[in-house]
């Protein structure tokens, strides 16, 4: 809708729209089959993170979890799923022709992704779906990577990770209690600074 408004062409900057992936099945669809009829470019990021976490995780169509499953109190990850929605097909079954899907986890995968749908995509409709369980789902850890010679740059910090921190004289240092092993902060560190054990 702000596309067609012409917010675009007013500020020069791209549209681009998140939403998460339950939503997406009990309104988006809707919304992206109006975007596609009515000829509208931008980029929608689809956050696919099995389940709908904001209200209590129970299941939906994008993860099989039928909402009796999650009434019993089932988590998605030991559930068989029935038939859950594939989101790259129904997008390309409504008309979009640019579609990918990415592993959320993997932050280089996510920029490039980002970065391809909102500068070489520009003229067109592209859907990017960031695939990766919840935390609260998947609840797998490994443990915490090791930080050496840190720069202080402060780039891991700004990833928003609450296992991040600052020691006194402003290196980052990591809480092993709250890390979860993610290697977020192993690929955003420019320096190579942190790393996980043998690496």
């Amino acid at each position: 809708g702000m596309e067609l408004a012409g917010v675009s062409q007013r500020t020069s900057r791209p549209v681009v729209g998140v939403i998460g992936d339950s939503t997406f099945a009990h309104s988006g669809i809707t919304s992206l089959l109006g975007t596609v009829y009515n000829a509208g470019v931008g980029t929608l990021c689809i956050l696919d993170n099995r389940t709908t976490a904001m209200t209590g995780c129970q299941g939906n169509p994008c993860n099989g979890v039928t909402l009796m499953e999650s009434a019993k109190g089932t988590s998605p990850l030991d559930v068989e799923p029935e038939k859950p929605l594939d989101l790259v097909e129904l997008c390309r079954a409504l008309g979009v022709e640019d579609v990918e899907l990415v592993d959320s986890q993997d932050l280089k995968a996510v920029r490039e992704a980002l970065r391809k749908a909102v500068h070489e995509h520009a003229d067109q409709l592209s859907v990017i779906v960031f695939k990766s369980p919840c935390r609260l789902i998947d609840r797998s850890r490994r443990p915490a990577p090791r930080i050496e010679d840190c720069r202080a740059c402060g780039v891991c910090i700004q990833i928003g990770c609450p296992a991040l921190g600052r020691a006194e004289d402003n290196t980052a240092c990591i809480d092993p209690l709250q890390c979860i092993g993610c290697d977020q902060c192993v690929q955003s560190c420019p320096f190579g600074c942190i790393a996980r054990e043998g690496e």
